[in-house]
């Protein structure tokens, strides 16, 4: 069986996952020793899964106004930090709820853009810049960022370890106004 089997069919099923807002499948793709570096939440690293899991199961609850275009994966360009994102917008079983004026379900999926994939025996290395595409009656909107994803495979299933995501604008970035 070569190294690389079913890498990145796990680093998919993971990214659906919190697209999904679906913990029982993030847990089964993801270590819980996991550090993550989020740009776009604070500049210290994040450890284990509490913290995902709770975005998760919130943006889950149809009442919930989300956090959603976060743990969607939906984060726009060059935003500063703390800045409020979409308000209206939801993911996950959340998405049911509003993501427009016209109140229909946002349509959502991911690319790999650039995918690289380096295997050292038991250590993947998944490097690539995520496409979020997002459809609703206000049109189609599409989000980037660059990330790289570390798996493990222990027992012989692969997990993802760690997650740095950098921003995918031109360096170096100057913001607007």
């Amino acid at each position: 069986m070569p190294d690389t089997e079913n890498v990145r069919p796990v680093l998919e099923r993971h990214l659906q996952s919190i697209l999904d807002c679906d913990v029982d499948a993030y847990h089964a793709t993801t270590g819980a020793d996991l550090t993550l570096y989020e740009w776009y939440v604070t500049p210290h690293r994040i450890d284990g899964l509490g913290f995902h899991d709770f975005l998760m199961r919130e943006s889950a609850r149809p009442e919930t106004p989300a956090i959603a275009p976060r743990i969607a994966l939906s984060i726009p360009e060059g935003i500063p930090e703390g800045t409020p994102l979409d308000p209206a917008g939801r993911s996950g079983k959340a998405a049911d709820k509003t993501p427009s004026e016209a109140g229909e379900q946002a349509r959502q999926r991911f690319d790999l853009a650039n995918y690289r994939e380096q295997v050292y025996g038991d250590c993947a290395v998944c490097s690539y810049t995520l496409l979020i595409s997002r459809a609703t009656s206000d049109g189609t909107k599409v989000r980037s960022h660059h990330e790289t994803r570390v798996l493990v495979r222990s027992g012989g299933l692969w997990r993802v370890v760690h997650v740095h995501k950098s921003p995918a604008w031109n360096a170096p970035y100057e913001p607007t106004g």
